[in-house]
């Protein structure tokens, strides 16, 4: 038997990863106590989305556990621990706006959650790769500091400047203001690292930029496109927060990024970090989303503008994606943000 498990297992890209790794044979352990909902109420609850799984795939099961429970974790590492193939680390406390709030539940869930995970890898299946979703969030505010220009509907980059093809592995995370939610995700991030470079375990950070699909249940605090788009279709307004609507995101199909642990589990390394969102393929100013959704689905949006925008966000932020196609030259990327709002809307998220 060969057993992947999935933190995170009812979530965007959790799930996108069972359905994926079932399909590809696997027996799949999930471990999700749906926390989404305790965080953003009824709008942010995966019961759905588990219910959808189970019922798809005969080789999911998914265990309702709190990743802060080391000695919880801990019996499952145990029981599964010859069968394990890949760990794949996808739970977290994802919002800048709560983690301000609660900063010690934030840091327990996405930190502490993170190093039970690497301590249980490490004792029971060392040579299982172990895939982290890490955030962009890790670079704080200092994309805020390049030389910005502001067009009618986005923020950009001159083509001379050197991140115009996107932000690399190399842009710094120091001197800069990351938000409570961007530090504890940073910490995991560098355990993550520590886990692969030190110890010699099989580990990848993902620094990923919007990640979206159908599975996402998009709430207000977190969940940008998928959010937008059932804000437009349901109450047909949508709230800017902040830089005027045209900071710019990078939008990564939850099933162009599963394609990327795939290929990292067919040739892992050991304490990698990529840069993972559209790049320049694939990304949109909130504006030129709303208006997007306009045309596609035909209807008129309300804007209201709120001018102060939240702790740490991004103006701009694009992922350069050179690393990992150089590393990973068999993946491609088959959505771009048009085709990803296409489909939010056909399954009415």
């Amino acid at each position: 038997m060969s057993l992947v498990i999935i933190t995170g297992s009812t979530g965007l890209v959790g799930s996108e990863a069972v359905n994926f790794f079932c399909d590809k044979g696997f027996d799949v352990i999930g471990v999700d106590n749906n926390l989404r909902k305790f965080f953003f109420g009824k709008d942010g609850s995966t019961i759905w989305v588990k219910n959808k799984l189970l019922k798809r795939n005969k080789n999911f099961k998914n265990l309702n556990l709190d990743i802060r429970s080391y000695e919880k974790l801990k019996k499952i590492f145990k029981r599964y621990s010859r069968n394990i193939s890949l760990i794949i680390h996808c739970a977290a406390q994802p919002s800048h706006d709560y983690g301000i709030n609660y900063p010690i539940i934030d840091f327990n869930v996405n930190a502490t959650g993170t190093l039970n995970l690497l301590e249980l890898t490490k004792k029971y299946c060392p040579n299982s790769p172990f895939i982290f979703m890490s955030t962009n969030k890790v670079y704080g505010d200092n994309p805020n500091k390049l030389n910005l220009l502001e067009k009618k509907n986005r923020w950009e980059l001159s083509k001379k400047n050197k991140y115009f093809k996107g932000i690399d592995e190399q842009f710094s995370i120091d001197h800069c203001t990351h938000s409570f939610f961007g530090v504890s995700k940073t910490y995991a991030d560098l355990i993550v690292q520590e886990y692969g470079s030190n110890i010699g375990l099989k580990t990848v950070c993902f620094r990923a930029g919007c990640i979206t699909g159908p599975n996402h249940s998009g709430a207000k605090l977190h969940g940008f496109l998928s959010y937008l788009v059932k804000s437009s279709l349901n109450k047909k307004k949508y709230t800017i927060i902040g830089y005027k609507g045209k900071q710019v995101r990078d939008n990564l199909h939850s099933i162009d990024l599963v394609n990327c642990f795939w290929e990292f589990y067919k040739n892992p390394k050991k304490g990698e970090v990529y840069n993972i969102g559209g790049g320049r393929y694939s990304n949109c100013s909130v504006l030129e989303a709303l208006s997007l959704i306009e045309k596609i689905a035909n209807i008129k949006i309300q804007r209201q503008i709120i001018k102060t925008p939240r702790v740490g966000d991004h103006i701009w932020y694009v992922s350069n994606l050179s690393k990992f196609k150089k590393h990973y030259p068999k993946w491609k990327q088959k959505y771009n943000t048009k085709k990803i709002i296409e489909e939010l809307i056909e399954y009415k998220i």
